[in-house]
């Protein structure tokens, strides 16, 4: 096999060949000067030819440097583009789309195991409602409720999500039976049909409902947190405040949600370093949160 010259030395000829100024191609590969006089010198002694021709300051390729110059510059084109190709990228950061509801009640309160879990990631999270344009490249991942099946991504289910009437203890104190709750306001999100679909499981004929509805389930618990009112809310996204006691459901059944929690991501795209580790951390979490 021939013994190349060293990349070095083919970088610095490269350079000094396209400035025909050896100061210029220094502050390129960011050398000095004498380094770039000295492995030009060292390719010149390997080759057994002149490269440049040195006039004072002026500086011009010989007949053999033309040549050897269009000769290695496809070829130093293609090692940096394969080196590119194969180099691990810089992380930086995780960017995240989620919906502000399943962010604010469930994302944001468990994502410090995360850090403590996988030191060093940083997970950038953007709350949107609108759904993610996967032609959109600012996201990595997205945190979605919905049916499955995103044209152009990819998504593993998180879960299942039921609905459950909850109150504060001081509400739930007042009610006897399910037909209570006409005499209490009602809140919801959409869509305001819910409310309707869980008396029906209960068992309860219901004429007529007006209950608040709200567009974010956030906001459905924080109204029920409150106090004064009985909120049909998403059991995984209340959990805490179940857990805790500030709500409490009077009432049963649970209301099974057609919807599932989703974590999404584009189809065939380069994967951001940490994203599967975030995945991974992520199923972990819904296991223990959501239902089947």
């Amino acid at each position: 096999m021939r013994r190349l010259p060293p990349m070095g030395a083919l970088r610095a000829f490269e350079a000094g060949a396209r400035h025909l100024n050896f100061t210029l191609a220094a502050q390129e590969l960011h050398v000095t000067q004498a380094a770039i006089s000295h492995q030009v010198r060292q390719l010149e002694t390997a080759l057994g030819a002149p490269l440049f021709e040195r006039r004072g300051h002026a500086l011009t390729l010989t007949a053999a440097g033309r040549r050897y110059r269009d000769r290695i510059a496809d070829a130093l084109d293609l090692i940096g583009a394969a080196t590119a190709e194969v180099r691990a990228p810089e992380a930086g950061p995780l960017h995240l789309t989620v919906l502000p509801s399943l962010a604010a009640c469930w994302l944001l309160p468990r994502l410090p195991r995360f850090y403590a879990a996988v030191p060093g990631v940083d997970v950038r999270v953007t709350s949107a409602v609108a759904l993610w344009d996967f032609t959109d490249d600012r996201f990595d991942l997205a945190l979605r409720s919905g049916l499955g099946g995103w044209p152009g991504a990819e998504a593993v289910r998180l879960g299942g999500e039921s609905l459950v009437p909850a109150c504060t203890p001081a509400v739930a104190a007042t009610l006897q039976t399910p037909a209570d709750l006409t005499r209490v306001r009602l809140v919801s999100d959409t869509p305001k049909q819910n409310w309707r679909r869980w008396f029906a499981v209960a068992g309860q004929t219901i004429p007529s409902l007006s209950p608040t509805v709200y567009d974010d389930a956030a906001l459905v618990i924080q109204d029920a947190v409150q106090g004064g009112c009985v909120a049909l809310v998403r059991r995984s996204l209340a959990a805490d405040a179940l857990a805790d006691g500030r709500l409490v459901t009077p009432f049963i059944p649970d209301l099974p949600s057609d919807y599932s929690y989703w974590l999404v991501w584009k189809a065939r795209a380069r994967e951001h370093p940490s994203a599967p580790l975030f995945r991974d951390w992520l199923l972990a979490e819904a296991r223990s949160s959501f239902g089947s």
